[in-house]
This record gives structure tokens, sequence and C-alpha cells, in this order.
């Protein structure tokens, strides 16, 4: 969000009127201060309008916020629509009891009342929350039980210094496939329509999540990404399963 100040001065000893520029389509002009009045009549206008937008603002965000039963509705039929999808992925696979254990957490209170109280429909309800709060607690319950998610694989295991720091750990071949599988769903549940199978390897691009995973997590789950945007998903699902089946999906190297 931009702002603008615009400052106004008349030199001239006479009263005359100052014209504001043009100000693009939505957008208005507010005055904060205007010397035009006695200093303190113009100061206690100024803290009261102020006050006013501030109170307007902190209105309008709270309505926004409100949990509505259409908003817990549509959040409950994302999370079903979501698992659905995951559940079927990893069946595709062999995963039978991670596709039915998948983002059970979800359904507790609190994760649901997150997702219920910032739910649009366009993106992640926790994203809402970190805009309000500067964090999200319902991500935080999420990532500490879920396994599938490289930020559960965070460790500070004993630094030769002496100081711990936290390092990433490497996962385990099946919940780097249950991730690939939750990746690809959530593209299809927000996407609709316009899913590709290029999407979901973009996306992982354009974030930050190679930099905190471990080495070999990151370039196994890319691989599977790219794989899937070059042949398809027959091609990569069968290629999962009989590696998860035959022999271990990390190469030694």
């Amino acid at each position: 969000m931009r702002h603008l100040l615009y400052l106004g001065i008349n030199m001239y000893w006479q009263d005359i009127a100052l014209g504001l520029p043009h100000l693009p389509a939505g957008e208005k002009w507010v005055r904060i201060m205007d010397t035009k009045y006695p200093r303190q009549k113009r100061q206690g206008r100024m803290y009261r309008d102020m006050q006013r937008r501030a109170q307007n603002k902190a209105m309008k965000v709270e309505t926004k916020q409100r949990i509505t039963p259409a908003k817990a509705l549509g959040h409950l039929k994302t999370i079903n629509h979501h698992r659905y999808l995951v559940c079927r992925e990893c069946f595709r696979v062999g995963l039978y009891r991670q596709g039915l254990t998948h983002d059970l957490s979800k359904y507790s209170p609190t994760e649901f009342l997150v997702g219920a109280r910032y739910f649009t429909g366009k993106e992640s309800p926790n994203n809402g929350e970190r805009r309000a709060k500067g964090y999200s607690a319902s991500w935080l319950h999420h990532k500490g039980r879920n396994r599938h998610h490289y930020e559960y694989w965070v460790d500070y295991p004993k630094h030769p210094s002496g100081t711990p720091h936290y390092v990433p750990v490497k996962m385990p071949g099946r919940f780097v496939v249950e991730m690939f599988c939750d990746r690809v769903a959530a593209c299809k549940v927000y996407h609709g329509d316009s899913y590709k199978d290029s999407d979901p390897l973009e996306y992982y691009r354009r974030g930050m999540a190679p930099a905190f995973m471990h080495p070999q997590t990151a370039a196994l789950l890319e691989k599977l990404l790219v794989m899937l945007k070059e042949k398809g998903e027959d091609a990569t699902y069968d290629y999962i399963r009989s590696h998860l089946k035959k022999r271990p999906l990390f190469r030694k190297r």
C-alpha cells in the first residue's frame, strides 16, 4: 500500500484556494491538519480524525475476520476436498495410511477456528492470520503434528563450537512423497479448472522452501515435480510406486 502526502502552503497574505492533484479511481484525499484553525482546536481536530479513521479501520477488519457459518462451511469444504485429493494421490502410490490420516489436525479447534475466521477461498487462511498477528498460531500447531511438512524435520544437534543451531534433517522418502501429493492437491484446489501439471513446480520454485530443506530432500522433491511437469501424472506415479516398493527413493551417491 502506498501513502501520498500533499503539503499545500499559502505564502500570500490573503486567503486563496489550493488545488489537489488528481488521484486514481477509488482513492481520495484525507485532511490531517489545517493551519486555518487555532493551534489547540487544530490538534484536537487532527487527533479526532486520526482516532475515527483508526476505529473505522478496526471495525472493518473485525467484521471481515469474524467467524460466520458461511465461512466455516466454506473452510470445512476446502479441508474435505483437499484431503480427498491427497488421499486419492497417496492411494495411487500405495500410501494408504498416510492418505487416510493426512491433515487430520486441521479439524482441531486450534486450526479450524483460525481457518474459519480468515477463510477467503483464494489462499491459505494462515496467510490472513499472519497479516493480522504477525505469525500464524494455526500453522505452528499444524507443522509440529504433520510429518509431511519439511518444517517438522528441523532439529538443533550439538555443534562443535558448543552453540546449538537449527539444521534441516533428511526426510524419509514416504513423507517426501506425501509432501509431493500435498502440493499437487493444494494447487488443484486453488487453481481449479486452470490447473496444469507445471503449477506445483512453479509454486515450489517461487518459494523459499529449498533453502530450509535438507539438500537430498529438496533434490528428491524437485525431481518429482519436474517429472510431473515433463511426463505427467501417470508416469510420475508409476515411478514413485515402483521405487517405494523395490528400492529407496534416495539414491546413494
